[in-house]
């Protein structure tokens, strides 16, 4: 008994529904803190499709909030159109901010996949910690001492 344009809404924000709860499954199996799935280029790819299929989600659910405000916005400015008007309300302005979230946590998951195609990390050597030695600790005889000094300013543990 519905018109088209809500069952085409209805089903658009059906699929988004059920392309997030898959996009979040596969995320979930694509990130490095958990232990299934696999190697990391393995997990990268896992996450690169969970970022795929949180746009698509998010496309569905753009659209479907902007089908139902288009048709909305026609019917409010016909002057024509005899029966109740609707206003956009915060539904659709949640709609479009869910949706928006989701494009950019899928593009933000697409581009994890970047990280490991790059050749190794470099890592860091430490080579220990230095003191510093303030004016007060300097010995002030004519042969160098080589013993580190006794003495240190507040300044050797920063």
């Amino acid at each position: 008994s519905l018109t088209g344009y809500i069952q085409a809404c209805r089903g658009l924000m059906i699929s988004a529904v059920c392309l997030g709860f898959f996009g979040a499954v596969f995320g979930l199996f694509g990130m490095k803190c958990t232990k299934v799935g696999g190697s990391d280029q393995t997990k990268a790819k896992i996450a690169c499709l969970a970022g795929l299929i949180f746009i698509l989600s998010g496309l569905c659910s753009m659209t479907s909030c902007s089908l139902y405000a288009n048709r909305i916005t026609s019917e409010f400015f016909d002057p024509s159109f005899v029966a109740q008007k609707y206003e956009l309300g915060a539904a659709l302005f949640i709609g479009w901010a869910g949706a928006s979230l989701c494009i950019i946590g899928g593009i933000i998951f697409c581009f994890s996949i970047a990280e490991n195609s790059n050749s190794a990390r470099r890592g860091y050597a430490y080579n220990g910690a230095t003191s510093v030695m303030s004016s007060r600790t300097k010995v002030h005889n004519s042969v160098p001492d080589k013993t580190p000094p006794k003495h240190f300013d507040k300044n050797a543990y920063v």
